[in-house]
């Protein structure tokens, strides 16, 4: 796909959540995804951006919901990435994935497998180093690392409540996890 190509397809995308406000949109297995936003889900982006940004150098930006294409069949927007700060302050409409140092989602209702399975997968082969999954759902928050072409190697489940420390090429990272909110509806 060109560039040319991306952008035009990223502006139909747009519009289409410019007419279904509260739904993100993105290209998985190349179908037209959309996804419901909830408080909850936004508010774990907040959380999780104002602590992570608290501990990035001026060299490390966070994004969220931009366009990353990775092939034709998947473009995804990640509910945060940790990019270099150079890169974001260019201000383009997609990304390449091989910014990415640092790649979050935070898991609704709808986006069960693509978060856990499809993302995973797609991640690990393109060669992301950490993932990081928040499941309010579940109450819980997955790191993966060691990416391979057939998915993560390594993987640790975390419950919510206390300090997660993830370690990067960019240092610890710490999140605190009992911060983040819980999804009642659907809470295990």
């Amino acid at each position: 796909m060109t560039i040319s190509e991306t952008d035009r397809l990223h502006s139909q995308l747009s519009r289409f959540e410019d007419m279904f406000h509260g739904y993100r949109t993105e290209i998985v297995e190349g179908n037209i995804v959309m996804s419901p936003l909830r408080p909850f889900h936004n508010r774990t982006i907040l959380e999780v951006w104002s602590q992570l940004k608290a501990q990035l150098g001026d060299d490390w930006s966070c994004v969220s919901d931009v366009a990353f294409p990775f092939s034709d069949e998947f473009e995804f927007c990640p509910d945060l990435a940790v990019i270099p700060a150079v890169e974001e302050a260019r201000n383009v409409t997609a990304y390449s994935p091989d910014l990415i140092e640092l790649v979050i989602e935070v898991v609704s209702p709808s986006s069960i497998r693509h978060d856990y399975e499809v993302k995973s997968r797609q991640y690990a082969a393109r060669g992301l180093a950490h993932y990081l999954i928040f499941d309010p759902r579940a109450g819980h928050l997955v790191t993966r690392w060691n990416p391979g072409p057939d998915g993560y190697r390594g993987s640790d489940t975390i419950p919510y409540g206390g300090k997660a420390v993830v370690e990067t090429d960019l240092g610890k990272l710490t999140v605190d996890t009992g911060a983040l909110p819980v999804d009642p509806e659907h809470s295990t």
